[in-house]
């Protein structure tokens, strides 16, 4: 038997590598089991967040907005930058320089703070014991007090569009091509599709994106979402809604998509294909026969509001339970797991989570939309504000979206917030913190903003919310 610990952590994803640090903190003997293999040839951390999700695609956002930026916008701003071209592969390595620098942090993170890295593929077995198998086979079986399981998902596979090698690929190998293709299709409308369309969009490709739903962006709120698609709409992103894919042939270096739609079968012909429609949780051969963790019908592992399984001791957190497929959801969910294994009281707040789409410009919301509120008949009154009335949006050159907030018409509670905007990600952790502290939205009608700032759209917004919104004409007063 090999060492025994206060806690295992299976996954070193931004859930498991949190919650491993935050136990040792807490002093607790804590490891950290990860079996994913970089471009090296070596296990790294991180998991799908850093080594082939949030950051290389952020990477890869940021690159392009600036090519577009200096190829379209530096001359209204009097900069002369000539004949702008990009360099695919650079921008990739780039990316991947990102990713190495972020991996080892993580691994030094885990050496300052006591933690016990184990490299292989962990595995809950009875009595509270991981197994672990690693990179040459060989098993190890590990006591523990608590265990975490942080497995993370990965991306869903259609049967219409099998993967194949170069041509149809999943937002993994999207992340890699180095150079652009002429005409790419997109399979899926969501926060995935709509970032890569728009990554390589501005790099030239002609893009289509395929969605089988008949609205665009159902979470987001109704306004927002419409102001985003006719933007991207605008960028030369071609959203295909009610288009359903049938099926899919490859022809040497083209892909030949079939789907229907109100006018019946469609076909179109394409470099690239990307199928971007949705996750689900790895938990296939985390939990061994015999061991009681409940999983519901599509591999999720059930959990209480802590994050506890059926199993005492056994917690999940993540992408492979309830809630949003979030990176920052899952490392608060690791800190309080770790909390309470340490005998801390700890909880989460799960209306308020963050969400964001990094588009340009990016879309982020907390909270409610107005159609969540009218289905459970809480009557809202809303404030929005222009950007395109900010001064510092003018002088950005970022004019286009607004800012929407949505409170209880009775209490003025602010129950959610939307924008879409330049730097709305940022922007919306106002949002965050106000409905974590109950404000209302007259409290940051009160609040006193620096000037000129993009974030001035919330506080305008907020006082929209009555009517006394200073920098545009009111659509209605109230004393």
């Amino acid at each position: 038997m090999a060492d025994k610990f206060d806690v295992i952590v299976i996954g070193a994803g931004p859930g498991g590598y949190v919650a491993a640090i935050r136990a040792a903190q807490l002093g607790l003997k804590a490891a950290c089991v990860e079996k994913w293999i970089g471009k090296e040839g070596n296990v790294v951390h991180g998991g799908t967040c850093l080594n082939v999700g949030c950051i290389p695609s952020k990477a890869l956002l940021e690159a392009s907005h600036k090519f577009v930026e200096a190829k379209h916008d530096f001359d209204d701003m009097g900069i002369n930058a000539g004949d702008v071209t990009m360099d695919v592969k650079k921008m990739m390595a780039r990316k991947d320089k990102i990713v190495k620098n972020l991996t080892g942090g993580i691994s030094g993170l885990f050496k300052a703070n006591g933690v016990t890295a184990i490299e292989g593929t962990g595995k809950v077995v009875s009595g509270k014991q991981v197994e672990v198998t690693d990179l040459d086979g060989n098993t190890t079986t590990y006591d523990a007090d608590n265990i975490v399981i942080a497995a993370g998902s990965v991306p869903v596979e259609i049967p219409p569009t099998p993967l194949t090698e170069g041509l149809i690929v999943d937002s993994t190998g999207a992340l890699e091509f180095q150079e652009t293709p002429k005409r790419l299709g997109v399979i899926g409308a969501g926060v995935i599709g709509l970032e890569l369309g728009s990554v390589w969009s501005r790099l030239g490709s002609e893009v289509t994106v395929l969605e089988a739903m008949d609205s665009f962006l159902p979470m987001v709120d109704t306004a927002i979402a419409k102001e985003t698609q006719k933007l991207l709409k605008k960028q030369g992103l071609d959203i295909k809604l009610g288009a359903r894919v049938t099926g899919s042939e490859t022809n040497g270096d083209e892909v030949i998509v079939k789907y229907t739609d109100a006018n019946g079968e469609q076909e179109m012909t394409f470099d690239k294909l990307i199928v971007c429609v949705g996750r689900r949780p790895y938990t296939k051969g985390v939990i061994a026969d015999g061991v009681s963790v409940e999983l519901d019908e599509r591999g999720f592992i059930f959990v209480d509001d802590q994050c506890r399984t059926n199993v005492p001791g056994v917690y999940a957190i993540g992408d492979c339970v309830r809630g949003p497929m979030l990176a920052h959801k899952a490392s608060e969910e690791g800190i309080m797991v770790a909390d309470i294994i340490a005998g801390h009281k700890a909880e989460m707040n799960y209306d308020t989570i963050p969400n964001v789409i990094y588009t340009f410009p990016e879309v982020a919301w907390v909270g409610m939309t107005e159609q969540d509120a009218k289905a459970k008949g809480i009557e809202v009154k809303t404030g929005s504000f222009p950007f395109a009335a900010s001064g510092r949006a003018m002088a950005n050159n970022a004019t286009e979206g607004s800012a929407k907030i949505i409170a209880d018409a009775e209490t003025d509670r602010i129950l959610g917030m939307h924008i879409v905007g330049q730097h709305a990600g940022e922007m919306i952790a106002q949002g965050v913190i106000a409905m974590e502290f109950g404000s209302s939205a007259e409290d940051l009608a009160l609040t006193c903003y620096a000037h000129p700032t993009m974030s001035e759209a919330v506080h305008e917004a907020a006082l929209a919310v009555e009517g006394h919104a200073i920098h545009m004409a009111n659509r209605k007063k109230r004393k």
